[in-house]
């Protein structure tokens, strides 16, 4: 509980967060909620733990770059201001990371699944 909800690397103009941040809010103005548990945004413009509607990475305009995981629905996303490494690794999927400040991307294959989608969570 009194670790930083965000890992901030000026040096690469990035931002690392568990799963996301509210576009056009400042960081110190995120909820530790938002940070820990999005996925998505509602119509409103609110954060939303579930995932089908608007993907916040996609909607995300401003710099820096995030980097962030807890979508794995969603898979890879690459977007401008964003990008989302969840690819399932624990369901089977991929280990995936990005090296900064190319972003280039690295993926490995996982050995086995670990957990079935949906046994913890929604995955």
């Amino acid at each position: 509980a009194a670790l930083p909800h965000t890992l901030s690397l000026p040096a690469v103009d990035a931002v690392v967060v568990h799963a996301g941040l509210v576009p056009h809010t400042t960081l110190a103005d995120q909820t530790p909620r938002d940070m820990t548990r999005m996925r998505s945004l509602l119509a409103d413009g609110t954060a939303s733990d579930a995932p089908g509607d608007a993907s916040w990475a996609e909607l995300r305009a401003e710099a820096p770059l995030v980097v962030f995981g807890h979508d794995a629905k969603r898979g890879l996303q690459v977007h401008a201001n964003a990008v989302g490494l969840d690819t399932g690794c624990c369901y089977g999927g991929s280990l995936s990371a990005i090296v900064l400040p190319e972003r280039r991307l690295v993926q490995v294959p996982a050995l086995q699944m670990y957990s079935e989608p949906g046994e913890r969570g929604k995955g």
